[in-house]
């Protein structure tokens, strides 16, 4: 099975500018914990509501602050066509939730998270993510 069957193509994008409280009041109304972050529409970064506790609130950063300070560069990510099981052995081996899916074109299409393969029914797969999601990386 392809990730982008089970993947969530619902995705909200912020620019790199924007801040912290824009991204907190988006993961409130959206209820999502993540949010891809980009820079003249290319992926630049993650913001996570633990990125925004521990390296804004815990560090008494404005609300203002902009998100290139306290998101998390290097993203990862998978193809829309890539199997199921292989994006959960990668994301159990990365130790991540989610993964932001990509087109053959490096378009941002979707985010598809633990719940996502979960729900896809892949017992194996799903098993596999949550083993190498409950390690400390």
């Amino acid at each position: 099975m392809k990730i982008h069957t089970v993947m969530s193509s619902d995705v909200v994008v912020l620019e790199q500018h924007q801040s912290i409280r824009n991204a907190a009041e988006l993961m409130r109304s959206r209820d999502i914990g993540s949010i891809p972050v980009s820079a003249s529409e290319k992926l630049v970064g993650m913001v996570t509501d633990r990125d925004i506790v521990l390296r804004a609130v815990a560090e008494g950063l404005s609300q203002e602050t902009p998100l290139s300070q306290v998101m998390s560069q290097g993203v990862k990510y998978c193809y829309a066509e890539d199997e199921v099981d292989d994006v959960a052995r990668n994301m159990a081996e990365l130790g991540v939730r989610r993964l932001p899916v990509i087109d053959a074109d490096k378009k941002l299409v979707g985010i598809v998270s633990l719940s996502n393969i979960a729900q896809a029914g892949d017992r194996r797969a799903t098993e596999n993510l949550l083993e190498g999601t409950a390690q400390p990386h």
